[in-house]
């Protein structure tokens, strides 16, 4: 059984304040776009079994993990897939043994959620296949053990999010009729640095407000908090910014705490636009 994991972007970024347990309360809306990982959960028979690779052993279940596409950083124990694999197989004892591919096709560190699409995906694949009859609520609860936009990624539907990412309420924005440039430069942020390196601030509006003004006024209304931060370190990013701009685009940002940039253009608009070697980019005709 096969599933696409999403990307998303931020519809902007307040990061209000830190909390006690450590975790940033904030506002942003979660927007889904269509860049997609690939995750496959195969039950072999026994004769099948790829005896040639060392399993994941939780309990008496072994899971035969492997990978292809962007490079993946994590340890394999680390992977948000085996992780959401090993919270399913805590709460549901002696599982079969199973093949576990994942293909990654959206980038790592650029605020895309590719990582916790996966592990969101990987919940309902593993609901499914295994005939576990998890509720969408009991999803979202696992999901959050995760990170704090995984449940968003079991909802996957434009949403506004407040505390740490996790309540959520589903929110109507008006894209149908603009068309989005995507571009990633291959910079690595770290989401943990740059949350412990960002100074918190309430804002004056609330982006809930903002966000149901016309598209054209977001430029002055809607911003991403760690622009500045992540753009001092890495102007590259600021200057893919303002060439959206320069291009036409109503409205452009970074997408969480980066590296990917976008721009938001009229549909009969869209420029055509050249990137440095090295930098990847996605031209989206709906949104």
């Amino acid at each position: 059984m096969i599933l696409f994991p999403n990307a998303k972007i931020n519809l902007g970024l307040n990061v209000l304040r830190k909390r006690e347990d450590g975790y940033h309360d904030l506002e942003t809306i979660f927007y889904p776009i269509p860049i997609h990982d690939i995750i496959e959960i195969i039950i072999p028979p026994a004769e099948n079994i790829p005896v040639e690779e060392k399993p994941i052993l939780f309990g008496s279940t072994r899971i035969y993990f492997s990978t292809s596409g962007l490079h993946v950083d994590d340890e394999v124990t680390d992977n948000l897939c085996i992780k959401a694999c090993k919270l399913v197989m805590e709460k549901f004892a002696g599982l079969p043994d199973f093949i576990f591919h994942l293909h990654k096709n959206i980038p790592s560190g650029a605020g895309l959620g590719g990582g916790s699409s996966d592990a969101a995906n990987t919940l309902q694949l593993m609901n499914e296949i295994f005939q576990l009859e998890l509720t969408i609520p009991q999803l979202e609860l696992l999901a959050l053990q995760l990170g704090s936009d995984v449940p968003f990624f079991i909802r996957n539907t434009p949403v506004f999010a407040e505390k740490r990412g996790e309540q959520m309420e589903n929110i109507k924005v008006a894209l149908s009729a603009y068309s989005m440039i995507l571009v990633h430069p291959d910079i690595h942020i770290s989401t943990k640095q740059a949350y412990s390196e960002l100074l918190p601030r309430i804002p004056l509006e609330s982006l809930k407000n903002n966000i149901s003004t016309p598209l054209q006024e977001w430029k002055d209304r809607i911003k991403n908090d760690f622009e500045c931060l992540i753009f001092e370190k890495n102007p590259a990013l600021a200057t893919i910014k303002e060439q959206l701009y320069n291009s036409g685009a109503l409205f452009s940002s970074m997408t969480g705490s980066g590296s990917a940039i976008y721009g938001i253009f009229e549909k009969n608009k869209v420029p055509v636009l050249t990137f440095p070697s090295g930098y990847h980019w996605w031209f989206f005709p709906n949104i």
